[in-house]
């Protein structure tokens, strides 16, 4: 079985599709009705969470972040510049352990990893 879609909980659909709107496209998905992006094979669904819930916390219980495997470092480098040229605050762009990494993060805080592993060099260990 293959995943086939992930829920995000936004405090602000406005704000998140902004960004979202922004990032998505540079990874391969299209919009496909309101707040609901795909790629063919995945779907990213985004919902407004409820009034007096907790906000995202990196390191609290529940998702930490989100990666997505860039075909090179270019594409990673490409992506951090179409998101700043968006006008998004984006941090630089990490070497680790010989892979390129970014980690952005949506409005809520959710964190949003793009990364390039060179060959031989596994995503996860």
């Amino acid at each position: 079985m293959q995943p086939d879609h992930l829920t995000i909980m936004v405090s602000s659909l406005d704000a998140s599709m902004a960004f979202y709107g922004a990032l998505l496209p540079l990874l391969g998905f299209a919009r496909r009705k309101d707040h609901v992006w795909s790629n063919g094979t995945f779907f990213l669904q985004f919902m407004q969470a409820r009034a007096g819930t907790r906000p995202y916390e990196r390191y609290g219980a529940g998702m930490n972040h989100i990666g997505f495997t860039a075909p090179d470092a270019a594409t990673v480098e490409a992506v951090r510049q179409a998101m700043q040229d968006t006008g998004f605050d984006v941090p630089d762009i990490q070497q680790m352990k010989g892979a390129t990494a970014l980690f952005m993060k949506d409005p809520d805080g959710m964190r949003f990893e793009i990364s390039h592993y060179p060959p031989g060099m596994p995503p996860v260990d």
